[in-house]
């Protein structure tokens, strides 16, 4: 596979944005955002995401373009001699292949719902009905499997056709027909009667929420969904970052990509909150917002089949989008770690992620039994939990602490890298801040993550969890902090 790079500036940005924008975005930020004080939430959002989602962009970028490689070969190329960040792609490459066992399958369910709204399959569904058609695809593996390999095939095939003929060019179509679509349908909620209590919900400050739920609370709320909307972490972004060429400088096409994947997730709850008040219905954190509370909004709305067709078209290429991205990676990783042509690439992940992703896709019915995390669980969730809770943001930590450490690719070398080119410049003025404030900040979101994941859990149980995740960043510094040879 001969060196590639983006066709355009648009390109990378759209491509980049396109991996950012996931499913999480749309059944989690409007809620968490409406739940925290509207307005009030999202200028606390911003600043988080300024303060630590876009530093942790940037190295991820400059470590991609850095080395040219992706992150399977990326820190062998650019670690001093003797020092072991180079075993961090194992760790990478397992997070890539963990989130497509199960995303994918979601993005299927996606695919499944366009069907099921151009067949008229809700048309005059109650809500029981709705709830019992999601519960049905569940329970029937063959038809999850069908799905689930039809997004692994297309997307792969896209990989199939190279960066700019498939990844760069498809994905630049799917997003450009993303945002039209995303313009109809806030249009559709705005104009629905009794929308405007949604919009007072969802963008009027409510400092009275703050209070409510503890400024702390919200705060940490708000950087945890800045830590991980911006998909970093396991090398998804540094992939792009590697076929990137040195015009501009990576602050401000880091800044770009941030402020789409952020205009989406806003426009997003902007299509959503007010179309649930309109017809009086509670929005919902998770998939039953999207699979049981939205089809029975669209029923209610009139030609609510035209806009329920439209709206999971429009989740579709989000989720699409998401899984080219990685999927490219992938091949890439393969390629660095083989040699071998990316189409041969292409068939031996097509192959491995199929068969990996039938536990997930069994794990709602005929492995429903095997609950991981405690009663309720699936597959799923497990596998979600290893990439969302441990993959990214140990993987963050490390991108940043490679960057500005001694032992690691070193301050010098990563500005040097990141002020290449025309555009905004990073301050040498930040590196005390992106030394010590940044990997801190990682550190308690990660282990903030834990403690609310599991504190409703037995005393024994919950210091299992705790325990485990201070050894996971206790390893992760051993890697930042371990010198090897002499450093001069």
């Amino acid at each position: 596979m001969e060196k590639e790079q983006f066709g355009s500036r648009l390109g990378f940005i759209l491509v980049s944005a396109g991996c950012a924008i996931g499913l999480g975005n749309v059944w989690k930020f409007p809620y968490i955002c409406g739940e925290n004080g509207g307005a009030a939430f999202i200028v606390i959002y911003l600043a988080c995401l300024a303060m630590l989602g876009l530093p942790m962009l940037i190295c991820e970028y400059a470590v991609g373009r850095g080395s040219g490689k992706s992150v399977m070969k990326a820190y062998d190329v650019l670690q001093p001699e003797g020092t072991i960040w180079g075993k961090v792609k194992y760790f990478c490459f397992a997070g890539n292949y963990l989130l497509m066992m199960f995303y994918t399958m979601v993005a299927g369910w996606m695919l499944h719902y366009v069907y099921l709204m151009i067949t008229g399959k809700f048309v005059n569904a109650d809500t029981a009905q709705v709830k019992d058609i999601f519960e049905n695809m569940l329970n029937e593996p063959g038809v999850m499997m069908f799905w689930t390999m039809v997004i692994i095939l297309l997307c792969f095939g896209i990989c199939a056709l190279g960066l700019k003929n498939g990844v760069e060019n498809i994905t630049k179509v799917m997003m450009i027909l993303l945002v039209v679509l995303m313009v109809v349908l806030v249009f559709r909620s705005v104009t629905l009667p009794g929308a405007e209590e949604g919009l007072k919900y969802y963008l009027v400050p409510d400092f009275k929420k703050l209070s409510e739920h503890g400024i702390f609370n919200v705060i940490f709320a708000a950087m945890t969904h800045a830590f991980f909307t911006l998909s970093i972490g396991m090398g998804s972004m540094e992939i792009f970052g590697s076929y990137l060429s040195k015009e501009r400088k990576l602050t401000g096409e880091a800044l770009s990509v941030t402020i789409l994947d952020t205009f989406i997730a806003l426009m997003a709850g902007i299509i959503i909150i007010p179309s649930c008040f309109a017809y009086d219905v509670q929005p919902d954190a998770g998939p039953s917002l999207l699979y049981i509370t939205l089809p029975s909004v669209f029923n209610h709305m009139p030609n609510g089949r035209l806009w329920g067709t439209c709206f999971f078209i429009f989740m579709s290429f989000a989720a699409m989008s998401t899984v080219i991205a990685v999927f490219e990676n992938i091949v890439k990783m393969t390629h660095d770690a083989t040699e071998l042509e990316r189409k041969k690439c292409v068939l031996v992940n097509l192959i491995g992620v199929a068969v990996l992703s039938i536990p997930a896709v069994l794990g709602y019915n005929i492995l429903s039994g095997i609950q991981p995390l405690g009663a309720g669980s699936t597959i799923m969730d497990l596998e979600d939990f290893i990439v969302s809770y441990n993959i990214l943001p140990l993987g963050s930590i490390l991108f940043v602490l490679f960057c500005v450490r001694k032992n690691g690719w070193g301050w010098d070398n990563f500005v040097a890298e990141v002020n290449t080119g025309k555009g905004m410049s990073l301050s040498h003025k930040l590196r005390w801040y992106m030394n010590y404030i940044v990997p801190t900040l990682g550190i308690l979101i990660y282990l903030g993550g834990y403690y609310d994941m599991f504190k409703k859990s037995s005393p024994a149980v919950f210091i299992m969890w705790m325990t485990i995740a201070v050894l996971l960043v206790a390893g992760i510094l051993a890697i930042a902090f371990y010198k090897g040879k002499k450093i001069e």
